[in-house]
């Protein structure tokens, strides 16, 4: 059966690249504090995450916003704008200094705020690498189009990564697996953020009610879902009727406003879009690297 139509052979690809960061804990005090009150000492992002990857389920992580793997960024803020805005995830990347060079993973996901661009990579892969080691990506997939789904916008997303993940349409909407759907009243830090390129928006997890109703005590690193009644087009808002689909990108977090971490996909204002729910939906599941 022929795929989906594509502009892919239109699409540059394009080298960016960046180190593995380091965690970063302000000077002046090591707590962040919960909804309830709770100061807390805990890991959170950056670095090299030796036992996180893709497929690790959220709620069974001791930590605040954990990036799964290897987070990457640049010094230089225009430099790393580029690493934000171009890499997309699917992306394939390579370790081009250090001791696991030569070695290659994958682009999972963009955090906004931080900045940081996730990488997965093998375990034993990850057992060689250290903050400071150089990654290259190799970009693809900015600007990519639907010419038959004008309303369907993807936004950091590779052409071969879609290729197999959506692959039906019916009654004129575009069919996507995802494991979860999520209400877009739950919805925190990074909504109304102006550019849908680059980094995530929250789940925030502490209604236990909503939780159990959508089943997000399950959510893994990885997993893509359905925002219902969200739009991203060109902003994340709350709209009635439309459909934003990401990729779970960091774990959750135990601050007001913040939780799990989603990285913009496809988003449809009319709702063009028709979510469909299946528990293979984890891009670690797709793309083999589980």
């Amino acid at each position: 059966m022929p795929g989906i139509t594509t502009n892919r052979d239109n699409l540059v690809r394009l080298s960016v690249m960046g180190e593995v960061s380091q965690p970063r804990v302000r000077a002046a005090s090591p707590y962040r504090v919960s909804y309830e009150g709770e100061p807390m000492v805990v890991p959170a992002t950056g670095g090299v995450a030796y036992n996180i990857r893709i497929g690790h389920r959220i709620r069974d992580i001791v930590g605040d916003h954990v990036e799964p793997a290897v987070s990457m960024r640049n010094t230089d803020d225009t430099a790393n704008g580029g690493l934000n805005t171009f890499a997309c995830v699917g992306n394939t990347a390579e370790v081009v200094s250090g001791n696991a060079k030569g070695a290659t993973g994958t682009v999972t996901g963009k955090h906004g705020g931080i900045e940081h661009v996730m990488v997965d990579f093998p375990f034993e892969t990850l057992e060689q690498m250290k903050p400071k080691d150089q990654i290259l990506i190799k970009s693809f997939g900015t600007g990519l189009r639907l010419p038959d789904f004008a309303d369907v916008l993807p936004t950091s997303l590779d052409p071969d990564l879609f290729a197999k993940w959506v692959t039906e349409t019916r009654d004129g909407k575009l069919v996507v697996p995802v494991t979860h759907t999520v209400p877009a009243r739950v919805m925190g830090s990074g909504l109304g953020r102006d550019n849908v390129n680059r980094g995530d928006y929250d789940i925030t997890m502490f209604d236990e009610e909503t939780v159990q109703e959508y089943n997000l005590e399950t959510l893994r690193l990885g997993d893509l879902v359905a925002i219902l009644d969200a739009d991203s087009t060109y902003g994340r808002y709350y709209h009635k009727g439309s459909i934003s689909i990401g990729v779970i990108a960091h774990g959750d977090s135990f601050q007001s406003g913040h939780g799990p971490g989603v990285t913009g996909l496809l988003t449809s204002r009319s709702g063009a879009i028709e979510p469909v729910i299946d528990s293979g939906a984890n891009i670690g599941q797709i793309l083999g690297l589980i």
